[in-house]
């Protein structure tokens, strides 16, 4: 029977306390690691994947079945949808296959792994996870992550400030461009695949590019996917059809893959190239969940357990939401901060990281400029049709006919002028007759026209002499208001 602590606490006399008892083996990752392996949490789950690749299999063939026995119709969009789904979960099932969580064999892994990726959507399998280990190796570290070597954006603040010309412009709208990009993920994910395959030198980027170790397997399968897709949609649909059908399935295939990866890093700390954390440190500091039920869990293919899955890459997805209570336990007695967000939150996050960077290209702020300052227009000379009066003390705003009011409705409209200083630059004003005096010049002539003193010529008279001034003292007090013109 174990004798309780409290009875070892008093020593006897003669005899040395006992030594304090030792400290656990390893470092603090290590002993995470031994208590998800004590739970059982890496062993493969072959059962999971049995009915994941058939099930996803079985939707990939229904899928182009649908497609052919539909024929040439726009309802091929649905199609196209549904396809753009089944891509993605093929492209997470060439993701676990990546890291071993399906098969205990490497080649089983691979073979599943070029299936997916090369022959299933047309993505390079020895490529992106050579891309993708560096990036698991260094998390949201800049120049380090290829994650974060994106060409029109920028994550952190150096890269966003050095820019120049148009990627700078980029930078600086680059909240704005993060939606619109997911649509082209796909694409770029097929040239990258290309230009891997095709290139003669075995480095990308400073690191060996697996794809050249199977090079002519992964190019054979990759031109068999692009040529069959190519054939079956253009022997199915007309041209124009086509080409709308693979602008859909594919923008919509990048921007759901896209999606899936963006909340997990997107907006989260950026390290230094030299940041010296230790791996369940920077792992855990530079990764968010997401947070949400069975359907999230299936649509994010296991994304949504980020920091679960960087932690232990290999952990096979079905074990992820059994692992969260264990190492957000652990993350909490060793004060390391565990990120958790909705789906929607995530988006949040991120494009707000994304905008608060781009700021950092605009001008260095300023206080803002003062406004001119104000002077009148030297005064008009007497005899040429106007009146002078005091400047700021006329109302201001039209009147009379030109603005299509009445007398009382003109002067109900008027607002006071703001009073100006003279010699002030930047402002002229300018002073005529009150309100009315239009009103008044047009009832005389209709009354002269009327007893027969303007005869037929009354109304061109008039349009004479608001137009040339010539004919009479009425030329510019027919239009008599106060007008101020700021100069700027």
């Amino acid at each position: 029977m174990t004798t309780p602590p409290a009875a070892e606490a008093e020593p006897r006399p003669g005899i040395p306390p006992a030594p304090p008892p030792a400290p656990a083996r390893g470092s603090e990752y290590a002993a995470l690691s031994r208590q998800v392996k004590e739970a059982g949490l890496l062993d493969r789950r072959l059962d999971y994947y049995v009915w994941k690749i058939t099930g996803t299999g079985l939707a990939l063939a229904a899928g182009w079945a649908v497609f052919v026995l539909a024929g040439n119709t726009w309802w091929q969009l649905i199609t196209a949808v549904f396809l753009a789904v089944v891509f993605a979960q093929l492209g997470f099932l060439g993701h676990d296959a990546g890291h071993r969580q399906v098969f205990r064999s490497a080649r089983s892994n691979y073979l599943l792994g070029i299936a997916c990726g090369n022959a299933g959507v047309g993505l390079s399998y020895g490529w992106w996870v050579s891309k993708h280990n560096r990036h698991h190796a260094h998390p949201n570290t800049d120049g380090e992550d290829p994650d974060l070597d994106i060409s029109v954006l920028a994550f952190s603040g150096g890269r966003a400030r050095t820019s120049r010309g148009l990627r700078r412009l980029l930078y600086r709208y680059q909240a704005y461009l993060l939606i619109p990009l997911l649509f082209l993920e796909a694409i770029a994910l097929h040239t990258a695949s290309i230009r891997a395959l095709t290139s003669r030198s075995a480095q990308r980027g400073g690191q060996p590019n697996r794809a050249s170790r199977h090079r002519i397997a992964e190019a054979v399968l990759l031109a068999a996917h692009f040529g069959g897709y190519l054939a079956v949609v253009f022997l199915v649909l007309s041209p124009i059809r086509a080409i709308v059908f693979i602008l859909v399935q594919q923008g919509l295939f990048g921007f759901y893959l896209g999606a899936s990866f963006a909340p997990n890093h997107k907006g989260m700390p950026v390290l230094d190239a030299s940041d010296q954390s230790g791996f369940l440190q920077r792992q855990v500091l530079t990764s968010r969940n997401v947070r949400g039920g069975w359907l999230t869990h299936f649509a994010l293919g296991g994304l949504n357990y980020q920091i679960e899955h960087h932690l232990f890459p290999s952990m096979p997805r079905p074990s992820l939401p059994r692992s969260q209570p264990l190492i957000a336990a652990f993350c909490a007695e060793h004060g390391l901060p565990y990120t958790e967000a909705t789906l929607l939150g995530s988006y949040t996050q991120a494009l707000r990281h994304l905008n608060t960077i781009g700021r950092l290209t605009r001008p260095a702020g300023g206080p803002p400029p003062s406004p001119a300052p104000i002077r009148p227009l030297p005064a008009r000379a007497k005899g040429d049709g106007s009146r002078t009066g005091e400047a700021g003390n006329e109302p201001a705003g039209p009147a009379g006919r030109r603005s299509g009011l009445t007398r009382g409705a003109a002067q109900r409209h008027h607002r006071p002028a703001q009073p100006a200083a003279r010699g002030a630059p930047g402002t002229r004003v300018h002073t005529r007759r009150p309100a009315g005096t239009h009103v008044r010049y047009l009832r005389r002539h209709r009354r002269d026209g009327a007893a027969g003193t303007g005869g037929p010529g009354r109304r061109r008279d008039l349009g004479r002499h608001r137009r040339d001034g010539a004919g009479g003292p009425g030329r510019r007090r027919a239009r008599a208001r106060v007008l101020v013109r700021t100069r700027r």
